[in-house]
């Protein structure tokens, strides 16, 4: 018995485009936001899909009911497991604000961050949990960038994670036993649907 995930990243914000870190900040979509997420919900429509959960954030839960309401159902349930990664002090500024109040070596600051251990023991465990309580389903998640690839470097150890996730971009990952495998990774063939 195969279980299946759709692991989408929301849509975008004013602060995505702003290129703020958002982490907790609890942001909504903007326009282009709204419109990505009905394209990826054009086309999920054509797939099958049977399951749509979120992250408890507003960008992610806004996704995902644009998303679940074309596919004609609710969505399940909210995960705080899969919200975004704590950005800490960072949250708010983008890379000249941080240079500007840190310094040029503000990344070897402590300022609050969450880890990337603690972003994938969250994001995986969530995961799993959701595989375990719908085996052999086909399960959307919309969440956030960083969650999603620290929790798929625990998932798929050996997946390239090196390019960032873009917003409403579909990752698949199938849970076979024990083992996830990964067949679709940030793909956005959806865009200009």
């Amino acid at each position: 018995m195969t279980t299946t995930i759709g692991l989408i990243r929301h849509g975008s914000t004013l602060w995505n485009k702003e290129a703020r870190i958002q982490g907790h900040t609890d942001n909504p979509l903007d326009d282009e936001g709204l419109k990505q997420a009905a394209e990826i919900a054009e086309r999920l429509s054509g797939e099958e899909w049977e399951l749509v959960y979120s992250s408890d954030m507003l960008r992610a839960r806004q996704t995902a009911e644009v998303i679940a309401a074309r596919l004609g159902f609710t969505v399940a349930g909210l995960v705080p497991g899969i919200r975004e990664m704590s950005g800490g002090l960072l949250e708010g500024t983008n890379e000249q604000e941080r240079v500007e109040r840190w310094g040029k070596d503000w990344r070897t600051l402590e300022l609050g961050l969450e880890t990337r251990e603690s972003g994938r023991l969250r994001g995986s465990s969530a995961i799993e949990e959701l595989a375990e309580r719908h085996p052999g389903r086909r399960i959307l998640v919309v969440s956030h960038g960083a969650i999603l690839r620290s929790a798929l470097s625990g998932l798929v150890p050996d997946l390239d994670l090196s390019q960032l996730l873009k917003n409403t971009s579909l990752t698949r990952i199938i849970k076979s036993g024990d083992t996830w495998t990964c067949d679709l990774y940030n793909c956005v063939e959806h865009y200009g649907i």
